[in-house]
């Protein structure tokens, strides 16, 4: 019984053990379950955020690849803009812009008028026109001095008494002038011994690198007596050179007629051929010095021959020029007449300046 009873207790223990192993074994699947459904989950979750981030770095992609197009479009329709008109595509743009050309040509010469040439600061020497161009609608004034005592009369005490000229007599003279258009300029100037002259100048040519000097043309007439007596209208040119942006030098023909106020019958000349010369040099800066010479080449030429000399000072718009002169004319009438003769028949030398200032 005893051998019984331990094989009986062995097949208890087996089917208690049966009957126990399949809660366990349920519960033991039960949490497999649990794992893989927690594995099935986070692998979801890591594939959506995936494809998440893959649909954001397409987006930027396309955002990038969208602006990398329109960036090429522009870029072709500027290169479009600017190639020249072709014999496929002559277009409007080519008749657009000749049309617009004369204008561009007229507003780039009117401009270039305007910008200051260091060769040529003003538009006379001392007497003498220089070829300097005045912008349209634009204008300057000058003031002429010269003092009627002779520098070489008297003794030099004396000549110091009477401040070297400054406290005798002068002959002022006021000139105006006006841009009518590019290159053509007119103007008025009256003189203290009542002579007005009237005035006009046109740039024919200028100095360029294919044509070696500038030419403009000149026409003037005065009148005495408030321009009411003895006209004297005078024709010619001015030819300059200027050499880089230190100098200028000029030659002026000019016929001036009715130089002689006495009546033509009784004289055998009654006109005359002024044939100018004279140069500009800067020196320094703003500083110049000015010479110029005005011989008679033909007809009436009473007196000496106009010489003249001096120094002059350009700040901004304004130049200031000392001179010593052997004549009073600042009119082509008036220097077609020469300078005065002292009682030995020389020479005189005169005191004198200008000041001129250019309103542009």
């Amino acid at each position: 019984m005893t051998r019984y009873s331990l094989r009986s207790m062995i097949g208890l223990v087996m089917v208690g053990t049966l009957a126990i192993a399949p809660p366990a074994f349920a519960q033991g699947r039960g949490a497999a379950a649990d794992l893989d459904r927690a594995d099935e989950a986070n692998t979801a979750a890591v594939s959506d955020k995936a494809h998440e981030s893959d649909g954001t770095d397409k987006a930027k992609s396309d955002k990038t690849n969208k602006a990398d197009s329109d960036k090429a479009d522009r870029t072709d329709k500027a290169k479009k803009a600017e190639k020249p008109a072709t014999d496929e595509t002559p277009a409007q743009g080519g008749a657009a812009q000749a049309s617009g050309a004369p204008a561009a040509a007229a507003v780039q010469e009117e401009r270039d008028d305007a910008v200051f040439d260091p060769a040529q600061p003003d538009f006379t020497l001392i007497t003498l026109p220089t070829t300097l161009r005045l912008p349209r609608n634009k204008s300057s004034f000058r003031v002429t001095h010269r003092f009627t005592r002779a520098l070489g009369e008297g003794s030099f005490g004396s000549l110091a008494e009477d401040f070297f000229g400054l406290d005798g007599g002068a002959q002022i003279g006021l000139e105006f002038r006006y841009g009518i258009w590019p290159g053509a300029q007119i103007g008025v100037q009256r003189t203290s011994d009542r002579t007005i002259q009237f005035f006009g100048q046109y740039d024919v040519k200028s100095q360029s690198g294919s044509f070696p000097v500038g030419i403009a043309a000149y026409a003037s007439i005065d009148g005495t007596n408030n321009f009411k007596d003895s006209y004297s209208p005078a024709l010619g040119a001015v030819i300059s050179r200027t050499i880089h942006r230190h100098a200028a030098v000029y030659v002026a023909p000019i016929w001036v007629n009715n130089s002689n106020h006495e009546p033509s019958e009784l004289v055998d000349d009654n006109d005359t051929l002024v044939v100018g010369v004279g140069a500009r040099v800067r020196v320094h800066g703003g500083t110049y010095v000015v010479f110029e010479l005005t011989p008679r080449a033909s007809g009436y030429d009473p007196g000496v021959n106009g010489i003249g000399f001096g120094i002059e000072k350009r700040v901004g718009g304004h130049s200031f020029q000392l001179n010593f002169t052997n004549a009073f004319g600042t009119t082509m009438g008036q220097i077609a007449q020469g300078g005065p003769r002292n009682p030995n028949g020389d020479q005189n030398w005169y005191l004198g300046f200008n000041i001129s200032r250019k309103f542009f």
